[in-house]
């Protein structure tokens, strides 16, 4: 993997938000949302060496390396998104280390993670969103807040769930939000909602124009009907 710094905020004691792609895409989605809402600066790139697939269009097909971005604003560093996770674990090691080593860089304090839950629950148009911390007491002040947590026992694999471990070693305070969906083959803009919504009443940011996920959501819907529609004829 390449680490490139292409500038130097002049930041301190931010909050870190990172988050990659996952099911639904609800990693991703959030990412880009607040990249686009708060005009972030990009400032470093990690860069993988070579993906193991390609992506085809619909007949041909494109080849890139896998690129995922830092990026700042005022108070918050913003880390991830992209079209997909480390290949091995080695990989996903390294990235995690190199988001704890900027958090230490710029002093962060508290690293914020956003995904998916999987649930059977029919969420409809309403997904939940639930919250996970690296140590019990924030968790109780999580719960004070009136919050609903994650079930007693799971597992939460790849960047999203990791960068917690690697934020409880590094003794930084880490938050986890994962909103539910119901098919994590269908990017979830809903369920990204439902995360952003209470990033900014966990954080005192603002994000604009979240109505637009729901536009997306509904898109999404109608395409999905559409293609039942076709398949009945």
């Amino acid at each position: 993997m390449e680490f490139i710094d292409i500038a130097t905020p002049n930041i301190n004691k931010p909050i870190l938000v990172a988050a990659m792609q996952d099911m639904g895409d609800v990693g991703s989605v959030a990412i880009h949302f607040i990249n686009k809402n708060l005009n972030t600066i990009p400032f470093r790139y990690v860069s993988a060496c070579y993906p193991n697939y390609v992506i085809d269009r619909g007949g041909y097909i494109e080849f890139q390396p896998e690129r995922w971005q830092y990026s700042y604003a005022r108070d918050v560093i913003v880390f991830g998104g992209g079209v997909g996770q480390p290949q091995t674990n080695e990989e996903l090691y390294k990235l995690c280390q190199d988001v704890i080593d900027i958090a230490k860089k710029y002093s962060v304090q508290l690293i914020y993670t956003l995904g998916a839950f999987h649930t059977r629950r029919n969420i409809q148009k309403k997904p939940k969103t639930f919250v996970t911390t690296t140590s019990q007491t924030l968790t109780e002040r999580i719960r004070s807040l009136g919050i609903e947590t994650t079930p007693p026992s799971s597992l939460i694999t790849g960047f999203n769930g990791l960068i917690l471990g690697f934020a409880k070693l590094n003794n930084i305070q880490g938050i986890g939000l994962y909103a539910e969906i119901n098919d994590p083959q269908i990017p979830q803009y809903r369920s990204a909602k439902s995360v952003l919504q209470l990033l900014e009443r966990l954080t005192y940011q603002k994000f604009k124009d979240l109505e637009d996920l729901d536009a997306m959501g509904e898109a999404v819907d109608d395409e999905i009907e559409r293609l039942k529609k076709s398949d009945n004829i």
